[in-house]
């Protein structure tokens, strides 16, 4: 049997995928970076330009709720991992990452602004550089998106006033401080703005967006690239689903840090002002 590694077949896949989302696009395979001696290669399309993409980074992320979106986007965006530096950063399971933009580098005119969440972004939510980014860019972006708790994160910046939004369910009720309203669905969109639900809900997101950036085509091939047929083991994925104990032994394990979310949301609801434009209309 032939040996193929992840990194390869994922690039193999990236490859179908924008060529018949652009016609007959040519590709080539381009080094992109040297790390411990070891050169690692993409598959890079020579149509240009595509949606220009910003996928926020912070330390303590969930990186499932980066990592699904960015696989999926990965083969018809061009794609900036943003930070405020290029500094390595922890994920929270222990991950190392790092960005490849700072705010400063980032494009100012965006196709996607896009938010992960995890436990990290109690700090954000109180980041004054974090939010007036997000507000800016927020602000002129083609979608303002978020998977999982990063939807509190925008919110924070003002950018959900007045729109459905989804978040993990641990956090649905936190919305309305921040003007938003709650709808319990994998992938809802308002206008212009596009939440997913926790964790998993960033490849049902991902796909969602490929579908309006690239086309559906598009986004049925790159889903059955990656192979994305769920059929998980246990059917406990919501409360509804899980019932009250196991619900609140969820609970108790995700709040193992002893951190008041509601409280830490409140505050940054209380701020929220100085970020937000409530004199500019919702995008249409």
């Amino acid at each position: 049997m032939m040996d193929i590694n992840r990194r390869a077949f994922a690039a193999l896949a990236g490859s179908s995928i924008a060529i018949s989302a652009s016609g007959a696009a040519a590709s080539q395979t381009a080094p992109v970076s040297t790390l411990q001696g070891r050169e690692y290669h993409i598959v890079m399309t020579t149509d240009r330009p595509k949606p220009k993409v910003a996928m926020l980074m912070f330390p303590g992320l969930t990186l499932l709720d980066l990592a699904g979106p960015q696989a999926a986007l990965s083969a018809v965006c061009d794609i900036h991992i943003v930070w405020k530096n290029k500094d390595l950063m922890v994920s929270d399971t222990g991950v190392l990452l790092q960005a490849d933009t700072t705010f400063d580098e980032c494009p100012e005119d965006l196709d996607v602004l896009f938010i992960p969440g995890g436990p990290g972004q109690v700090a954000v939510m109180r980041d004054d550089a974090m939010l007036r980014f997000l507000a800016d860019r927020g602000e002129r972006a083609r979608y303002v998106t978020s998977v999982c708790s990063g939807a509190l994160v925008l919110g924070a910046a003002g950018l959900l006033q007045g729109y459905d939004a989804a978040t993990h369910w641990a956090a649905m009720p936190l919305l309305p401080l921040f003007g938003a309203n709650p709808v319990e669905k994998r992938v809802v969109k308002d206008r212009n703005r596009m939440t997913g639900g926790g964790v998993t809900a960033g490849l049902d997101f991902g796909l969602t967006l490929v579908a309006e950036l690239a086309g559906e085509q598009a986004a049925k091939i790159q889903q059955l690239a990656m192979q994305y047929d769920p059929e998980p083991p246990f059917d406990v994925g919501v409360p509804a689903k899980a019932g009250p104990e196991l619900t609140q032994a969820a609970i108790a394990w995700m709040a193992g840090g002893g951190i008041d979310m509601r409280e830490v949301a409140q505050q940054a609801a209380a701020d929220m002002g100085k970020y937000s434009r409530p004199d500019s209309p919702p995008t249409p």
